[in-house]
């Protein structure tokens, strides 16, 4: 017998021809019909059901509209889990009617799903390769089983960055995903396709994960809020990645939403369940308090790339709203940011990336795998190349980043493991010991957008959030402020005045005739900043945020219904 395997053209015709089939049952928007039901946070949809002024079909039905519309605006969406989540309401609302008992604090929310994790009988879990397509899960991850035993309902599954190790969205099988705010810019990644669908409210909450900033970056770029967890606090049992069994940089997984409100919701509900393997702390949502006047560290450039001045500016209102409010805020020195990021490179290139692009097949590789590309250089390249930089270019920082894109022995892995564990205890003593600090504000990223492509030239600047993850923080990510082109110009400090870190990195973002940023063509858009925390403080790290929210006050935009400022 002669087994046919399907083209890689054929694999992607077909997926997308059945993702249209499935989209083409959502019913139009409409602002009259089903406006004030994707305005509400989770708890408010919810009480509704509660009260019977809502039913959980009603809802569902709307957020299915707005996945529609989000879908045909950004291409966030893999696959469509519109019938299903019509059943799943129905079932819900049956229930409802013959208890009066909602299944749990999530009852009728509508949610999505990136696509790594596994999720219900029949659906794929390709992240973008055409070689794990039409290979549907047997079960659901295990934080899927949470949301549904609380009451959810998974409407779509959302796009993610070839390999998932970009912030980007773009991969041969699905395509790119675009920023809801303007389409020549991504949505960041690799949990872009969430941080797209919730910022149009395709959805309340959405799952997502993160290695290097993958829930901050795509939150910062389409003005939503996220929680990366530290490593430990929530179940990664059912989510597919790319390189199992690497253990350097932990991945997590953590919850991407509109509001705080709805990402504590998504916290009580998932954190302490510890999944069938013990894989997790048994540890859940703990209720703290905290003092009235708090400490807060601050920064606006990690000494690796020097931050725009809109996302600058970003940290000093928030400084300034929360010094308003009676909180303390001193501005910090960090340890070196590119000895983390020498860290997470070295790491994560041990195997040349082989492991990682071993999935890809026929696929064509996407062009923001640049640094996967440059790991595999014969060693006297590599080698050449980070010489010239040092001694022509001056900028030693980024010699140094190429020269940790390499394979390692393993004894080499373990050296950088005992760095990385050394680097940790070097950050606790010389920022939170040092300062006294309750939590830090610091940028998402030097800049607050990025064009389509950039990931090519520019990855450094994960840098800044790469940082957390190399110290296992947790952090959120919260919607500061919009890029004002009469307040965010360049000035002599970014484009003559010394530069505070990779001198090639921050040419390009801000010297020459076409920089990077540009505060003209991203007006409008978002600006996030991170707020951190203290390993095991993921709660703290919620009440913080809420403290930031409130300071910074609801002038801002940001929230449920926030799709509306978006299309004006």
């Amino acid at each position: 017998m002669i087994w046919f395997t399907p083209s890689y053209q054929a694999i992607v015709d077909d997926k997308r021809k059945r993702r249209a089939e499935a989209l083409s049952v959502a019913s139009a928007f409409s602002t009259d019909a089903h406006g004030h039901y994707v305005r509400a946070t989770a708890s408010e949809i919810t009480q509704n059901i509660r009260k019977g002024e809502w039913t959980a079909t009603q809802v569902v039905e709307a957020f299915i509209a707005k996945a529609g519309q989000a879908q045909e605006a950004t291409n966030c969406v893999t696959e469509v889990l519109f019938a299903q989540a019509m059943r799943r309401a129905a079932e819900l609302d049956k229930e409802f009617a013959d208890t009066g008992a909602l299944r749990g604090p999530l009852h009728g929310v509508p949610v999505s799903i990136k696509d790594q994790c596994k999720l219900i009988e029949g659906v794929d879990a390709t992240i973008g390769f055409t070689p794990w397509a039409n290979s549907p899960a047997t079960k659901n991850a295990k934080l899927v089983e949470h949301l549904l035993e609380a009451g959810a309902i998974p409407i779509v599954k959302t796009n993610v960055p070839q390999t998932m190790f970009a912030f980007e969205c773009s991969n041969p099988l699905w395509g790119t995903t675009t920023n809801p705010y303007n389409d020549k810019y991504t949505c960041g990644g690799s949990s872009g396709g969430e941080g797209a669908l919730l910022a149009l409210d395709g959805s309340v909450i959405g799952l997502g994960s993160d290695i290097g900033g993958s829930l901050r970056i795509p939150a910062a770029y389409c003005g939503i809020y996220s929680l990366k967890p530290g490593y430990g606090r929530l179940t990664r049992q059912g989510v597919k990645g790319c390189v199992p069994g690497f253990e350097g940089i932990n991945s997590v997984v953590g919850p991407m939403a509109r509001s705080v409100d709805d990402l504590e919701v998504a916290c009580r509900v998932t954190f302490g369940h510890q999944g069938t393997y013990c894989d997790t702390a048994p540890l859940p949502y703990r209720e703290i308090n905290l003092p009235s006047k708090l400490k807060f560290g601050y920064y606006t450039s990690d000494g690796y790339v020097k931050a725009s001045p809109a996302c600058k500016r970003a940290v000093l209102e928030t400084v300034e709203a929360l010094r308003k409010e009676g909180h303390e805020c001193v501005e910090v020195a960090l340890p070196s940011a590119s000895e983390a990021f020498n860290i997470f490179v070295s790491l994560t290139s041990s195997d040349g990336f082989k492991t990682m692009l071993s999935h890809l097949g026929s696929d064509p590789r996407d062009p923001s795998l640049y640094m996967t590309s440059a790991s595999n250089l014969p060693w006297f390249v590599r080698s050449f190349a980070a010489w010239v930089i040092e001694t022509f270019f001056g900028d030693t920082m980024y010699a140094n980043g190429i020269r940790s894109a390499r394979v390692k022995t393993v004894t080499e892995y373990w050296h950088f493991t005992a760095k990385r564990d050394e680097f940790i205890r070097k950050f606790y003593d010389e920022v939170w010991i040092k300062y006294g600090l309750d939590g830090i504000i610091a940028p998402s990223q030097a800049l607050p957008q990025l064009r389509h492509g950039g990931c090519m030239t520019l990855s450094s600047l994960a840098g800044a959030t790469i940082l957390y993850n190399v110290v296992d923080s947790p952090v959120g990510c919260i919607p500061v402020t919009r890029v004002d082109p009469d307040v965010d110009q360049l000035t002599d400090e970014w484009v003559h005045g010394p530069g505070l870190g990779t001198k090639i990195i921050e040419n390009q973002l801000y010297k020459g005739k076409n920089p990077f940023y540009d505060p003209v063509a991203m007006k409008g858009m978002p600006v996030g900043i991170q707020v951190v925390g203290k390993k095991w403080e993921e709660e703290k790290v919620l009440k913080m945020m809420k403290i930031v929210d409130n300071a910074l006050g609801e002038k801002r935009g940001f929230g449920p219904g926030a799709a509306a400022s978006i299309k004006a």
